[in-house]
């Protein structure tokens, strides 16, 4: 049996993972290698040129900036909106924790297109549009609801006993809360702001519709427009370097905070 699950496990790790690597070895590939038939496992003539193109010829850096920028900020204003909001409802009723709690998973599941128009009009009056904080306040809002559920669990497996201990030595409230609670909760606080930064980083379609100044566009929209010598000419080498250069974030922020995301996700799990 565990050589089975080892075997399921594997299987699904060499899913996960063929697309990269198929996109790694296209980016080191040249445009006549890359579009051969029948295609090569690995690159014949390796080559930089896609790479070295793709921030010649666009301000690709300009575009990773911006996400990195729109990203950052919306998840740190994700997580400290979702702390303030989670901890009350965790110490409040259990009627109403349930309830709230309910309600903001379902939220949690509703698309970002299921926002676009009303959210476009707002940031349109606003006057942001082509600004970042046309898409970091949106983005922060989207990833609320997940990020307060992920809060309130881990906030309740903290015991009350140590807020009151920090109340008798003098402490107020807000003093317990950013010096006992706080520090306590950090693998949640992680796993909250690297999620939020994850969903910044990869959404497309806010990103498209809200930023239409070419050093507004973020990496997602850029490595999506990428476009060859005319019109009906696809640079795959290109766009498979452009999805190599954005998804390196992610994968080293990943493996950066792999043991504190591990932890938040399974607070409760075990006692």
């Amino acid at each position: 049996m565990r050589k089975f699950s080892k075997l399921v496990v594997l299987v699904f790790c060499a899913v996960a993972a063929g697309p990269f690597l198929w996109h790694l070895v296209s980016s080191l590939k040249d445009p006549a290698e890359v579009t051969q038939i029948p295609p090569t496992l690995l690159p014949t003539r390796p080559t930089v040129d896609n790479y070295l193109g793709l921030f010649r010829q666009r301000p690709f850096l300009t575009y990773c900036i911006n996400s990195f920028l729109i990203a950052s900020l919306s998840s740190v204003l994700c997580v400290v909106s979702a702390s303030l909001a989670a901890y009350p409802l965790a110490r409040g009723g259990g009627r109403m924790r349930a309830a709230v709690s309910s309600a903001l998973l379902g939220l949690a599941f509703f698309p970002p297109i299921v926002f676009l128009f009303p959210v476009y009009e707002l940031v349109r009056l606003l006057g942001l549009i082509n600004h970042p904080w046309g898409l970091i306040v949106p983005y922060a809002a989207m990833n609320l609801p997940l990020s307060i559920w992920l809060l309130t669990g881990y906030f309740r497996q903290i015991p009350i006993e140590l807020e009151e201990a920090a109340q008798m030595d003098g402490l107020s409230s807000l003093q317990t809360f950013s010096t006992i609670v706080l520090p306590l909760a950090a693998p949640a606080l992680a796993t909250a702001a690297v999620l939020a930064f994850v969903f910044a980083w990869n959404e497309y379609m806010l990103a498209l519709t809200f930023m239409n100044s070419e050093n507004a566009r973020t990496v997602t929209v850029a490595v999506a427009t990428l476009s060859g010598a005319f019109v009906y000419q696809i640079p795959w080498g290109r766009i498979a370097a452009g999805v190599i250069v954005s998804s390196l974030p992610l994968i080293v922020l990943a493996i950066f905070f792999q043991k504190k995301i591990v932890a938040g996700l399974t607070a409760g799990s075990i006692r």
